[in-house]
């Protein structure tokens, strides 16, 4: 256990409709014991858009949260890792950066823009995949497709549709491309079977498959086996969902 101190404490507020952020001293590392915050105020009615360029940190010590208005738990958007284009729901994005006593990364660097309300903004570029289409306004659709040896998790098509709020907002979520190795997956329809790779022969060694199973709101899930064998003592299956985790 690491003990923190912050000797490092600036605070900028931006009211620039854009601009770019970089941690201090990016790309050439960031101090110890630092605890910075941005907030970037847009004007009224208009929300936030954030794009990271750069992010490199001490991966489980150093953490750069991202909020969606002021901080706190309900509003905290992303902590360790790089996430996809952000925009905010509001004309408030805070971002925090916390260093402890040793070890730091490159740090971060990120482009900011204030997005009128008739925009949903960039969805983001997927990993092992394509984006078509370039404009993100209300009417606007994007397709997503998976390079050779992936397969697409999600919705193809993302539309920018007007909101209840009078701003715009994607119908749903960015989707990703996941190898296509017959592990795992998400699993929609009234019924199904789920099977471990290869079966009835032998799964691989260093598997490692989750299969999330959805349903319509209000509806249960039924999972009922009809095989199963596992190396005792090494190999796992774990079922969440239920009425605590479940483990075999």
């Amino acid at each position: 256990v690491r003990t923190v101190k912050h000797y490092f404490l600036p605070h900028y507020t931006l009211h620039s409709p854009n601009g770019t952020i970089e941690s201090p001293g990016y790309p050439y590392g960031y101090p110890n014991y630092a605890n910075c915050t941005w907030v970037i105020v847009g004007a009224d009615h208009n929300r936030i858009q954030l794009v990271f360029q750069g992010f490199a940190l001490e991966e489980d010590f150093d953490i750069l949260s991202v909020y969606d208005g002021p901080p706190s738990p309900g509003n905290l958007l992303t902590g360790f890792q790089l996430p996809s284009p952000i925009v905010s729901t509001g004309s408030r994005l805070t971002l925090w950066l916390l260093s402890d006593y040793a070890v730091s990364g490159q740090g971060f660097k990120a482009v900011y823009e204030a997005l009128p309300s008739y925009t949903c903004g960039n969805p983001g570029q997927l990993l092992n995949g394509y984006q078509q289409g370039s404009t993100f306004n209300i009417g606007d659709k994007i397709r997503y497709s998976c390079s050779p040896g992936y397969v697409l998790e999600g919705h193809t098509t993302l539309s920018c549709l007007a909101t209840s709020t009078g701003t715009a907002a994607w119908d749903f979520p960015l989707p990703y491309c996941r190898a296509d190795d017959g592990c795992g997956g998400t699993l929609r329809g009234q019924s199904g079977v789920i099977t471990t790779p290869n079966y009835p022969a032998e799964y691989n060694n260093n598997a490692d498959c989750t299969w999330t199973v959805l349903a319509e709101p209000g509806d249960t899930i039924a999972l009922v086996f009809s095989d199963f064998q596992l190396e005792d003592d090494y190999d796992l299956l774990e079922v969440s969902g239920t009425d605590g985790p479940s483990q075999w």
